[in-house]
């Protein structure tokens, strides 16, 4: 029985790990986005900074990327950015984020 513990306590740790490597890989591309979004918008420092943590607050309000993609859309109304590219750029920083992680 003891074996069968330490099985469960190990997948659950593992989640929990996983968990957790999501949850930044998925901020660091938040991060990354929020940056490419800044320079259009060709906020400052200070604005940049506020507008990455609102992109990264953004994704908790629904499960997925769409809550972010919405804002990131919304936020780009006028500068000729279409959809496709906005997800190619969240695919792409997914990417990247995977890798620094």
């Amino acid at each position: 029985m003891n074996n069968f513990g330490d099985r469960e306590k190990g997948f659950e740790k593992k989640f929990a790990n996983d968990q957790e490597v999501e949850f930044k890989v998925n901020a660091k591309k938040n991060k990354l986005l929020a940056s490419w979004v800044a320079n259009i918008l060709k906020l400052n420092e200070d604005e940049k900074k506020n507008y990455i943590t609102d992109v990264i607050k953004s994704d908790f309000q629904e499960a997925g990327d769409q809550d972010v993609f919405r804002k990131i859309k919304k936020d780009l109304e006028g500068k000729n950015i279409q959809d496709d590219e906005i997800r190619q750029k969240m695919s792409e920083f997914l990417e990247v984020a995977k890798k620094e992680i």
